[in-house]
C-alpha cells in the first residue's frame, strides 16, 4: 500500500511567455513521474491552464474537486516564482508538497526555506519519486532532501538510471487539454532518446541533472515513436535530447526502423553539436526521410578563446562544414548563439551577426548569457561579481542578469536588439516590389523584435522603443546608410523607389529608399527627423510598440502554435481558421496589427 495514494502533477509554466511555439511545455517530465507511480497509487491528476496564468484557478479549483495528498511540482529556474505560488495554493489544500527539476535540483537548501515546500527530489526523479509515494519522506529514499525537527535532511546521491530502456514511457494522457488537443494528440510533442551529454559545457545544467550520456535503444526509441504517429496529422516533433547524434550507429538504426515501419509522418528537430552532425554525413539523408527539418546548432560564439572558456569542444570550421552538409541535404539549420560572455566587449558582440549570416545560416536564434544556479558560469560570474539579479523571473536567456568586464545590463539589451536586426539586415524588405509589400514585411519585423524585447519584464515600452531604435541607427552607422544584395529571381524592376520613414520621436527618425540598379536591390538610410520633408509611409515606432505589448502572450502563443500545425498540415486549413475567427482575443489582436498597417499605410509624410 503507497504511503501517498492521491497525486496532482505539475510542471510550473515559466513567468514569462518567450514567443516560439515549439518551446511551449508538453509536460513531458511530470509525464514520466506519473507514468513511475501509475500501478502504485489510487488516482493521478494535472491541472487545466498548464501552460498560462490560468493555471493558478485551475489549482485550486482541481484541489477543492478531488482528494489529493501529494502534490509534485516541477520546476526550471525562470519558472521558479510560479512554481511557489502552486507550493502555497497546494500546502493551503493540506497536501504533502515535493519539488524537482533542474531549479530545486541546484538550490535545494533555498528551495526547502519556503514554508510550502516539504520535500526536494534532487536529479533525476522517477525512482526516487516512487520511493517517496510508496515510503514517505524517508532517510532510506536515496535522492530525497526534506525538511526534518528544524532541519533538512538529506538522504544522500542516487545514481542516474542506468538502464534507461527500464524507464516507462511518460503518460501523455494524463495530459489536459492543450489549443484544443488533449493527452497524446498534442501536434507539437517532445520525446527524449537519451539522457545525459558526454560534454560539459560551462552554461549548461545537464551535467548536474542527468550526469554522462546514455542511450535508449534504437528498438525502445521506435516503440514510443509509433504511438505518437498519426497518418493523417503530421505532428512537430522535438527529439530534446541535449545531443541526439551522440552515437552514429544508434540513430540510424532509429531511422531504418521508421522507414521499414512507415512512421515517417513527422516534422522533426532536435539539436546537436556541429563536429556531431559532420560525423553524421552518411545518414543525413535517411534523418531527411523520417521528418528531420531543421537541426539547432549551438555555436555560441565566433570567438575561438570565449568557445574555450565555456568549455565547448567544437571548432568554427566544424560549424561551417555541419552548415554547408543541412544545405547540401536541405536540411534547416538554426544556429544558437550566446552574447555576454564575462570577457567580451561591445566590438567582440558587434561581430556575432556578421558571423552567423558568413556562415550561410537563415535562421538563428542569439540569446544572453545566463548564469544558471548549477552551472560553472554561474560560480564564474559570481566570484566575479557580476550577477547583478537573483530575480528568477529574468532567467529565461533574453533578459540580461548580469554584466561583463566591459558591458552593463543595458548595454547587453542594446546588444541583442542590434543582433537580431543586424541579422535579418532588411533582407525580406528589400526583396519586395511595391510600397504596399514593402511596409508590411517591415512592420512585421520590427513587430518580432519587439515582442523579442518584451520577455523582459524590467523594459518599459518606451526602454523597448529606445533599444530597438538604437539598434537601427547603429545598423545604419555601420553599413555607412547603404545595403545592397542581389535581386532575387522575383524582383521587379522598380518603376520609382519606395520610401518610408521610421520615426522614434520628433527629433529622432530614419528615412529609408529601395532603389533597383541592374539586378542589384539597394537600401540607403539616413538620420532625420520632423523638420526634414519627407513623402511616404510614416511609421509610428511608439505605435508598434504599443501594438506589440497589448497582445497577451498567452494568446499570440495560440495563434503560433496553431499556425505551426497548418504548416505542416496545409490542406486541413478551413476548419482552423474557422476556430481562430470564433475567439474574440484572436480576433481584436487581428484587428490591432491590421489598423496598425493600415493607418500608417494611409498616413504620409510631411512633403
Amino acid at each position: 500500500m503507497a504511503y501517498f495514494k492521491h497525486l496532482c502533477l505539475v510542471e510550473a509554466p515559466q513567468t514569462v511567455i518567450v514567443p516560439f511555439p515549439r518551446f511551449i511545455t508538453d509536460c513531458i517530465g511530470v509525464c514520466y513521474l506519473a507514468a513511475a507511480v501509475e500501478n502504485n497509487v489510487e488516482s493521478l491528476v494535472m491541472p487545466e491552464n498548464f501552460y498560462n496564468d490560468g493555471i493558478f484557478d485551475s489549482m485550486r479549483s482541481l484541489l477543492k474537486k478531488r482528494p489529493v495528498d501529494l502534490v509534485a511540482i516541477s520546476s526550471m529556474t525562470g519558472a521558479y516564482y510560479q512554481a511557489e505560488r502552486l507550493a502555497k495554493i497546494a500546502k493551503e489544500a493540506g497536501a504533502f508538497v515535493v519539488m524537482g527539476g533542474f531549479h530545486p535540483t541546484a538550490l535545494p537548501e533555498e528551495v526547502l526555506k519556503n514554508p510550502h515546500v516539504d520535500a526536494v527530489v534532487i536529479g533525476e526523479g522517477e525512482e526516487t519519486f516512487r520511493e517517496l509515494v510508496l515510503r514517505g519522506p524517508s532517510r532510506d529514499v536515496r535522492g530525497l532532501a526534506y525538511n526534518e525537527g528544524g532541519g533538512i535532511v538529506f538522504t544522500g546521491p542516487r545514481p542516474v538510471i542506468a538502464d534507461v530502456d527500464s524507464i516507462r514511457f511518460p503518460l501523455r494522457s494524463l495530459r489536459p487539454e492543450r489549443y484544443g488537443e488533449k493527452g497524446d494528440n498534442y501536434s507539437i510533442d517532445t520525446i527524449y532518446t537519451s539522457r545525459g551529454c558526454p560534454w560539459t559545457c560551462t552554461f549548461c545544467a545537464n551535467d548536474q541533472m542527468h550526469k554522462s550520456w546514455r542511450g535508449r535503444s534504437a528498438e525502445n526509441v521506435v516503440e514510443e515513436i509509433a504511438l505518437l504517429h498519426d497518418p493523417e496529422n503530421k505532428k512537430l516533433i522535438k527529439i530534446w535530447d541535449a545531443n541526439f547524434l551522440t552515437n552514429i550507429k544508434r540513430a540510424e538504426r532509429i531511422c531504418d526502423l521508421m522507414i521499414e515501419r512507415g512512421l515517417t509522418n513527422f516534422r522533426i528537430m532536435t539539436e546537436t553539436r556541429a563536429k556531431d552532425l559532420v560525423r553524421a554525413e552518411r545518414i543525413l539523408d535517411k534523418l531527411k526521410r523520417i521528418g528531420l527539418s531543421k537541426v539547432g546548432l549551438g555555436i555560441e560564439s565566433p570567438n575561438e578563446e570565449t568557445l574555450a572558456l565555456m568549455n565547448k569542444k567544437n571548432t568554427l570550421g566544424d560549424v561551417s562544414k555541419a552548415i554547408g552538409l543541412c544545405s547540401k541535404y536541405k536540411i534547416g539549420a538554426e544556429g544558437y548563439f550566446i552574447i555576454g560572455h564575462y570577457t567580451e566587449n561591445e566590438q567582440d558582440t558587434l561581430a556575432y551577426p556578421d558571423f552567423a549570416r558568413s556562415l550561410g545560416l537563415r535562421q538563428t536564434i542569439f540569446m544572453i548569457m545566463t548564469p544558471y544556479p548549477g552551472t560553472a558560469i554561474f560560480n564564474e560570474y559570481k566570484s566575479e561579481d557580476r550577477i547583478r539579479s537573483y530575480d528568477w523571473d529574468l532567467y529565461n536567456n533574453y533578459c540580461p542578469v548580469i554584466e561583463t568586464r566591459f558591458m552593463d545590463r543595458q548595454k547587453l539589451v542594446d546588444m541583442l536588439a542590434y543582433c537580431n536586426a543586424s541579422f535579418n539586415r532588411y533582407s525580406s524588405v528589400m526583396k519586395r516590389n511595391s510600397t504596399n509589400e514593402a511596409l508590411l514585411v517591415f512592420l512585421m519585423d520590427l513587430y518580432q523584435f519587439c515582442l523579442l524585447l518584451r520577455v523582459n519584464k524590467e523594459l518599459s515600452k518606451t526602454q523597448i522603443r529606445d533599444h530597438l531604435f538604437n539598434a537601427l541607427l547603429l545598423i545604419m552607422q555601420r553599413e555607412r546608410g547603404r545595403i545592397e544584395q542581389p535581386a532575387s529571381a522575383k524582383s521587379r524592376e522598380l518603376r520609382k523607389p519606395l520610401t518610408l520613414r521610421l520615426r522614434n520621436s520628433a527629433e529622432r527618425s530614419i528615412d529609408y529608399r529601395l532603389e533597383h540598379h541592374n539586378g542589384t536591390r539597394v537600401l540607403t538610410m539616413t538620420g532625420s527627423n520632423d523638420s526634414v520633408p519627407f513623402t511616404g509611409p510614416l511609421v509610428s515606432l511608439e505605435k508598434v510598440v504599443d501594438t506589440a505589448c497589448s497582445v497577451s502572450m498567452d494568446k499570440l502563443m495560440s495563434v503560433l502554435y496553431r499556425n505551426e500545425w497548418i504548416r505542416n498540415n496545409p490542406g486541413k486549413l478551413t476548419g482552423l481558421v474557422f476556430s481562430l475567427l470564433a475567439d474574440r482575443e484572436v480576433l481584436g489582436s487581428i484587428a490591432k496589427v491590421t489598423s496598425l498597417y493600415l493607418g500608417t499605410y494611409f498616413k504620409k509624410g510631411n512633403g
